[in-house]
């Protein structure tokens, strides 16, 4: 049965990346699948609509979007954040001790007192344990916006079982401790979270539970007009509750598709890394979008890589600099991940089909990256990605094009709104390199367009808005906030074909979605909207449609 979508604007990118959108009026789908897009006066379209059977659907000039493909998300941990306590609206640590007294008084039941969207800016200085261990007996744990840190009262230690371990070392990261005690602070960072906090909140989680919040996120997702994302951080806990979700849905197909990267934690062998890389190409052959666990069906699901961390992020001081951060105290930050490190990592991953995906943020971890990249010609067949890039050098944003290297890039973080401390933090010359989009996209580089969630706000066109405005969409109002390097803006066509095609594309899903052409999976997303860059902020996902089926309608 056909469903024919006339007196809409439906959205074609152009044939190169400095084109235009062009836009048709109606299209043509069935059994999940775009048949034809164009004038409703077109042979095709008018056949359609003569079937008897097809189903005429009405966009009342509404603009018809592919579903968007989040390129960068943490998926189980935005499930667990939407019912943590959020502190983006914090200003100051007073502002922080009231909000979680506030909630722990009116939530006397909950087991452990979860946070979200820290910022540093809003303690400067160093958070230690006692600073908030008068606020509530329970473990309370407080979770920085970029994820890279935890802060915890002492009853969170305790929970944790590290407040009487004063040798306990984590490489790759930092369990802070009193000058002299020695035991633990009560601040985490970096290989420090994700080895220690994140495994132990999601055991302490039930499989019923961990799915729950799985599904949580899809379906926050759906109602914003994803119909994929891509997971940055797979682990043991989140895979099983991603196959538990999908197995226990009635068709075993959920209303988005998931790709994964397996992260690789640093050890301190490289047998060690290299057996992580092992678990991830054994992965990828069961979760291939082909079979499951048992042999069923999972096409929603598939394993395609490795992430590594290589360095931390500009607020922390701990983004790999060339050059000492602002502060005289500071240092050039340490790379998470040496040379020597990586690429064996890179090497195993790239001899066993997997891509890779390195964070790097600052410049020293972004020549890095692409230097172990260069290294093995066999990964530029398979996509090789490096994530944030916010501060990247010129040569390498032209290295990116030359090597095919994906530049995932989340706008988000580029909102000015969140980037107050920076020139205080690595001066204004370096800011004048920040968030260098256009750049990557002028040197041939592939743009895959992600939100990092739940790090930063997740709705794709306010993404775009600073995409292509570098203006705020926080704080769109304030008056102190001006546009970051506009000189690095993208036009609104690029930047929705990033957050679409780009990302299907550098997760090979590009022959599948990401477009509305013939002969894709009809994944779209309706939206009342200006094709107007002034304007995102004010545009509604109205429906979303998932292989030619209506998932969400507002």
């Amino acid at each position: 049965m056909s469903t024919v979508f006339v007196n809409g604007k439906v959205f074609q990118s152009g044939a190169g990346p400095n084109d235009d959108a062009v836009f048709h009026s109606a299209m043509v789908v069935k059994d999940g699948v775009v048949q034809a897009v164009g004038s409703e006066s077109d042979a095709a379209i008018q056949q359609a609509k003569a079937d008897g059977s097809a189903t005429v659907h009405d966009l009342g000039g509404r603009t018809v979007l592919p579903g968007f493909v989040d390129g960068h998300v943490h998926l189980l941990t935005l499930g667990y954040s939407l019912n943590k306590v959020p502190l983006e609206g914090c200003h100051n640590f007073e502002d922080i001790r009231k909000v979680i007294k506030d909630y722990a008084v009116a939530n006397p039941d909950v087991k452990r007192i979860l946070c979200r969207n820290w910022m540093f800016s809003m303690t400067p200085g160093e958070v230690t344990s006692d600073m908030i261990d008068d606020l509530d007996p329970r473990p309370i744990y407080i979770e920085s916006k970029d994820l890279h840190a935890t802060w915890c009262n002492t009853a969170a230690l305790k929970d944790l079982g590290i407040y009487d371990d004063f040798d306990k070392v984590v490489g790759g990261g930092t369990i802070h401790r009193n000058a002299e005690t020695k035991r633990p602070s009560g601040l985490l960072s970096e290989a420090a979270v994700f080895d220690l906090v994140w495994p132990y909140l999601s055991n302490v989680a039930t499989l019923q539970e961990r799915t729950d919040a799985l599904e949580a996120a899809v379906n926050v997702y759906t109602e914003q007009g994803y119909t994929g994302v891509v997971d940055m951080a797979l682990q043991e806990e989140s895979l099983e509750a991603m196959v538990n979700y999908i197995e226990t849905r009635p068709d075993k197909r959920p209303p988005i598709r998931i790709t994964a990267y397996w992260l690789i934690k640093p050890r301190g062998t490289e047998a060690e890394h290299l057996a992580q890389v092992d678990r991830a190409i054994e992965l990828a052959k069961i979760h291939n979008g082909a079979t499951g666990r048992n042999g069923e069906t999972l096409p929603s699901l598939r394993v395609v890589g490795v992430k590594v961390v290589c360095d931390g992020i500009v607020d922390a001081c701990t983004a790999a600099l060339t050059e000492p951060y602002g502060d005289s105290a500071r240092t050039s930050a340490d790379l998470i991940w040496q040379p020597e490190m990586v690429e064996p990592v890179v090497k195993r991953a790239t001899e066993g089909g997997l891509q890779v995906a390195l964070h790097a943020i600052g410049d020293r971890a972004i020549t890095m990256a692409v230097n172990t990249i260069a290294k093995y010609p066999g990964q530029k067949t398979l996509r090789p990605r490096i994530e944030h890039l916010e501060l990247a050098s010129h040569d390498d944003a032209v290295r990116l094009g030359e090597l095919g290297i994906t530049a995932s890039i989340q706008p988000v973080h580029a909102d000015p709104a969140i980037l107050r401390a920076w020139p205080r933090l690595i001066g204004e010359h370096r800011c004048g390199r920040a968030f260098a989009y256009r750049e990557f996209q002028d040197a041939g580089a592939p743009l895959a367009i992600g939100t990092d969630a739940p790090t930063a706000p997740r709705e794709p066109l306010a993404n775009a808005y600073i995409a292509t405005t570098r203006r705020s969409a926080r704080e769109p109002n304030a008056a102190d906030l001006g546009a970051v390097n506009p000189h690095f803006a993208l036009t609104l066509c690029q930047a929705v074909t990033a957050a679409t095609r780009g990302a299907a594309y550098s997760v090979f899903a590009d022959g599948e979605t990401g477009s509305l052409v013939p002969g894709k999976a009809a994944d779209f997303a309706v939206v009342d909207m200006a094709w107007d860059t002034s304007k995102l902020l004010g545009a509604v996902i109205e429906e979303t449609w998932y292989s030619g089926k209506q998932v969400f309608k507002k």
